[in-house]
């Protein structure tokens, strides 16, 4: 009898969950369609995404499915293109504030050192702003500068009510010391010299100091926590995470339900993406250099995001056939025939993904060039909110 009970009770639950749940994505299939002229991304708030946590039966079975055969060749996910459109809509709207109010949203870099990476990435940065209208300002600081210096210049960016949004170029550098030692051997006294990196800049520090409003890039403790949260709204959503989230939307990739494995646990990237996709209701796996077998956890997912910085770590053998691949990886490797000596790999082992996978990113031209264009959102985003702007 108290079985029957139970089994009534599981399958009213289920049935709650699944009227739940088709509700949502019906709400959510409308708004997606329902996108006007003044909305630049598909992503909608995340509060806005969040379900009730109404469980079913616990006492499914796993049922095995046999392998798919392999994709003839996998949909390749243009970010740049993807990215242009997004830049332009940004730009619309930066034209419709200045003419209705005569504001335009401002963006300030801070950038401590030559990296040459770092350079070119704050490079594109302002080249992008600048085509879509947004003021721009970038303190450049050497190596060795003092602490109390960047912080001077991020709290003269907090109290300036030009600038929306700030920047810090990470990583920070680090000063290589050497240190002269002498050694005794059968006969002679020999000096060594060897040198070491000392982290001079607190990263933590400085990346606190900026204000909470201004907070672009979204790495705030705040706004990680407010990410990790159902029903909270963070101010914003750290960049790249962000344009991965968009790729997926806007190449109709179904994320409810799906099992998701992110590989990399960085604060920049995989912490964020794995979060942003929990709260889009996939069920996430992540993967990062301690975890034992991560070929085949990661061979069971339908959307695999890769940000760990190893050149073609992922082969075929870790992809299910059909998965949706999103690279983050950005790997310079020596190439005599490329131009400036080296080309750019990603994580992702791309000629054979391209035969397993359905839809994949390339790399160089996939989630590089929407980072920037997140980063233009929030940036826009900051100064609506600020100017109460629609």
């Amino acid at each position: 009898m108290y079985r029957k009970i139970l089994m009534r009770m599981r399958m009213r639950m289920m049935n709650a969950t699944r009227k739940v749940v088709v509700g949502w994505a019906k709400e959510y299939k409308r708004y997606l369609s329902t996108t006007t002229t003044n909305q630049i991304l598909l992503s909608p708030p995340l509060v806005s995404v969040d379900l009730p946590e109404i469980w079913g039966s616990t006492s499914t079975l796993y049922h095995h499915h046999p392998s798919q055969s392999p994709v003839s060749h996998a949909k390749i996910i243009n970010g740049k293109s993807i990215a242009e459109e997004i830049t332009s809509r940004v730009a619309s709207n930066v034209k419709r504030m200045k003419e209705s109010i005569g504001k335009v949203p401002g963006l300030a870099v801070i950038l401590v050192g030559q990296r040459r990476d770092s350079l070119t990435y704050v490079r594109n940065k302002i080249k992008a702003c600048e085509e879509a209208g947004i003021k721009s300002v970038v303190a450049e600081f050497p190596d060795s500068c003092a602490e109390e210096d960047i912080m001077t210049s991020l709290s003269k960016f907090n109290e300036d009510p030009s600038v929306h949004g700030i920047l810090v170029q990470l990583p920070l550098p680090e000063l290589e010391y050497y240190l002269e030692f002498y050694k005794r051997t059968l006969y002679v006294l020999q000096m060594t010299c060897k040198s070491f990196l000392v982290q001079h800049l607190d990263e933590e520090k400085i990346l606190n100091l900026v204000s909470l409003e201004k907070d672009v890039d979204g790495f705030h403790p705040i706004n990680m926590g407010n990410l990790s949260m159902r029903g909270r709204e963070p101010l914003f959503v750290p960049c790249t995470p962000k344009g991965c989230l968009e790729l997926l939307l806007r190449s109709g990739v179904e994320i409810v339900g799906k099992k998701a494995v992110v590989i990399g646990r960085s604060n920049i990237v995989g912490l964020p993406i794995a979060l942003l996709l929990q709260r889009h209701h996939a069920t996430v796996t992540i993967v990062h250099a301690c975890t034992k077998n991560p070929e085949r956890i990661t061979c069971e997912a339908d959307i695999v995001v890769t940000a760990a910085g190893v050149p073609s770590l992922i082969r075929s053998s870790w992809l299910k056939p059909g998965a949706v691949v999103i690279d983050v990886g950005t790997c310079p490797v020596e190439d005599p025939s490329a131009e400036y000596g080296y080309r750019l790999v990603g994580d992702v082992c791309y000629e054979e993904a391209l035969s397993i996978a359905s839809a994949v990113t390339p790399v160089p031209g996939g989630v590089e060039p929407m980072t920037i264009a997140m980063l233009l959102c929030n940036t826009l985003d900051s100064a609506k909110r600020l100017y109460g702007f629609t």
